[in-house]
């Protein structure tokens, strides 16, 4: 049965005795595990797992209730159990995961709210509690109405962005009902990161490509370094834009095609950078998104770990649930189709890579979290090839893009088939890096030039 119990619990801590004088050494536990995933506290067992015993289980379990009463509050939900193990008498008690965050340890003029970090409790900082406290009320820091006005920002980029994706207009009522402001015009939060102005400091991105398989100095050992702020949209364009433009997509000739061969998936880095701005925690100050790109591995880090359960390595990504921090924010992005339904994200970034030619287990991407921060790690592919494919690959370099695009426009094509052709999903980037140059150039030119923005448009090689 112990064993069972112990395997079981997502948290566990190990008491040799019951305290009853300085209760905080245990409470402190029952407030993390509340204001956490959950866990169990085992009473007469020592932390090697030895059996210890309880000289008088029946009067600890009576102090044990008292003093969870009189000294957690809110009152959390737990589940007293007597257990005997090699004849000795044990406690176990299972505190569930709590809807009413936080959950203090109250007493001795103290009163402090603990989390789990590690195996240890510890008591929980600032932006943690906020966050608790939050969730406790029911609410998100992204719908929290704040004392801005819409009117005294602009959103363009937003506009332009939902209707190129939707194909609808943005109207002023659905700044309402879609969350980014209230009835009277104030902006929330969400509002205030998807506004053209930068008025959210923590809405920023770093970038790095470092020089080999670690981090370096950024004077000596980055090949190119990026700083960006403001609006999400334009965080996630210029994200993805500096990942494309420090990967190579390479080619492998066949008799009668060839192969193209990307370092990494462009949809499961879409689904990464979407995953780090929506689910972030935008609480925790002066802090940002990394993006580290290696020469074998791109990760991608966020602040804020798991919002609710246990830590994503230890979970089956095929079944976790999908708890959104920024439920506002994640509506938004999943009207405009920047990201898959629901709790599939995960998955789509592991789908996605699996497509890629030379993929093998070894290059599954990895998925690590811990109390303050999200990391998702994407394997290069092409990283330490065998010599042989080594030899038959060729990098394929933007000219020679821009060269086969305008061959496949010997026939009229849509944006879709050309963007499809080159398999690109980002339109914005696809527009200014591949479409604008070759209009501007003449070298491919509208079926439609009187009506550029007409859905019928189609584009052709110029003669």
């Amino acid at each position: 049965m112990l064993n069972k119990l112990i395997a079981e619990a997502t948290e566990i801590d190990f008491k040799v005795a019951l305290e009853v004088k300085k209760p905080k050494s245990w409470l402190k536990s029952v407030s993390a595990f509340a204001n956490g995933i959950g866990g169990v506290l085992l009473f007469g067992v020592a932390d090697d797992r030895s059996i210890v015993g309880l000289a008088d289980a029946q009067q600890d379990a009576e102090a044990i209730s008292r003093l969870i009463k009189e000294r957690v509050t809110p009152l959390p939900q737990f589940i007293l159990r007597p257990l005997q193990e090699k004849g000795k008498d044990l406690l176990a008690v299972e505190i569930a995961a709590g809807r009413s965050t936080p959950y203090y340890y109250s007493a001795d003029g103290v009163k402090e709210a603990y989390i789990r970090v590690g195996n240890e409790s510890v008591p929980a900082p600032d932006y943690v509690l906020n966050e608790l406290i939050l969730k406790g009320t029911n609410r998100s820091f992204d719908a929290l109405v704040t004392d801005e006005r819409k009117e005294d920002y602009s959103f363009t980029l937003l506009e332009a962005t939902y209707r190129e994706r939707t194909g609808l207009r943005l109207e002023p009522s659905d700044y309402v009902s879609f969350g980014l402001t209230d009835k009277n015009g104030y902006l929330t939060n969400a509002g205030r990161l998807l506004a053209d102005q930068h008025i959210v400091y923590n809405s920023r991105l770093f970038c790095t490509r470092w020089n080999g398989l670690e981090k370096g100095s950024i004077f000596d050992d980055a090949m190119d370094d990026k700083e960006f702020e403001g609006n999400l949209i334009y965080l996630l364009q210029n994200g993805s834009d500096f990942i494309r433009n420090n990967s190579k997509v390479r080619f492998a000739k066949k008799a009668q095609y060839r192969v193209d061969k990307p370092d990494y998936a462009d949809r499961a880095v879409t689904e990464a950078l979407v995953n780090a701005l929506i689910h972030r925690d935008y609480i925790v100050r002066g802090s940002e998104i990394h993006i580290d790109m290696y020469d074998d591995r791109l990760e991608i880090q966020s602040p804020g770990g798991m919002f609710e359960g246990k830590p994503i390595q230890d979970c089956n990504i095929n079944t976790v649930g999908s708890v959104r921090r920024n439920p506002v924010i994640a509506d938004l992005f999943h009207r405009m189709k920047f990201m898959e339904r629901r709790g599939s994200g995960l998955r789509k970034i592991v789908s996605e890579t699996e497509k890629l030619p030379g993929y093998t287990e070894e290059l599954r991407p990895e998925f690590h979290s811990s109390g303050t921060d999200f990391r998702v790690v994407l394997k290069n592919v092409n990283y330490n090839m065998r010599g042989s494919d080594q030899d038959n690959m060729h990098v394929t370099t933007h000219d020679e893009k821009l060269e086969s695009l305008v061959d496949f426009c010997s026939e009229e094509k849509s944006r879709e088939e050309m963007m499809s052709f080159l398999a690109l999903e980002n339109r914005e980037h696809f527009r200014k890096t591949y479409l604008k140059p070759l209009l501007a150039s003449g070298r491919i030119k509208m079926t439609i030039p009187d009506k550029p923005k007409s859905k019928n448009q189609k584009y052709i090689k110029a003669k």
